[in-house]
């Protein structure tokens, strides 16, 4: 039987794993905690190609990710607490038993079912191993940035039917803590951060509702600005002008050229 490219290819990475661990001066002085900062940073360029649409970018940087999670699991061998074949056995096993739809006897009707029988079947698991969870709030890790972090909260809420019924009513929060905003503001209040913390939060949920990703939403127009700032920059500076010594007017104009550019 004709060998199934994929496992070649990933026995070849884990041989250049073993090799590079052994003889690499760089390699053999990782750790766990070294490797942290840079597996973020290579999360956060995969999603940068994943935005620019760059797919020969996402090959690279998921490669990158790839070699991380190997390289995690070579340490863990060493410290005989896991090995890669416990990782891939670890997420099997659990695909398995939280999707009962495909590998038992559960029926599902859409995708919201499917993702709120997960969250229960997380709990029943903690339950069962004797983590006794105390919320289901837990799994969130604590050092997501905090839109991300509003994102899968309210995700998890939603999972156990914690949720508004319709969009609307969102948006008629959004407006509510809006208008609560802007009270604090004109009273010069000490809560204003308070206020603007939940206007953003009821805008990250109504996107939810939109079924839009508000942290991708945010950045697309974070790279809009840039854009066109940097055509105010270049432009300006070709008729003879210098930031800093132009009036809002002036700048205003070239903005005003890069939105039809």
């Amino acid at each position: 039987m004709t060998a199934d490219p994929r496992a070649s290819a990933f026995l070849r990475l884990l041989k250049i794993m073993d090799e590079l661990r052994a003889q690499c001066p760089w390699d053999k002085k990782q750790t766990l905690e070294t490797l942290r900062p840079l597996t973020i940073e290579e999360t956060y360029e995969l999603g940068d190609a994943i935005l620019t649409n760059d797919l020969d970018g996402v090959k690279k940087e998921l490669g990158d990710i790839l070699l991380h999670i190997v390289f995690y699991a070579k340490i863990g061998s060493e410290k005989n607490a896991f090995d890669i074949a416990d990782v891939c056995n670890a997420i099997c096993d659990k695909l398995i038993h939280r999707h009962p739809h495909i590998y038992g006897d559960v029926k599902v009707k859409d995708e919201e079912e499917v993702k709120a029988n997960w969250e229960k079947i997380k709990l029943a698991e903690r339950d069962k191993n004797g983590e006794k969870p105390k919320s289901v709030l837990d799994g969130v890790p604590r050092g997501l940035p905090s839109m991300v972090k509003a994102i899968r909260v309210q995700d998890k809420a939603r999972g156990v039917g914690f949720d508004w019924d319709h969009r609307d009513q969102v948006w008629e929060k959004v407006t509510e803590e809006l208008a609560e905003l802007k009270h604090e503001v004109d009273a010069c209040s000490t809560k204003q951060a308070d206020e603007l913390g939940d206007l953003l939060f009821s805008i990250v949920n109504y996107a939810r509702f939109l079924n839009i990703d508000p942290d991708e939403a945010l950045e697309r127009t974070n790279r809009k600005f840039i854009q066109r700032f940097q055509y105010l920059e270049r432009e300006s500076a070709k008729d003879g002008k210098q930031m800093g010594h132009m009036t809002l007017a002036e700048m205003d104009a070239y903005w005003e050229r890069a939105k039809e550019e």
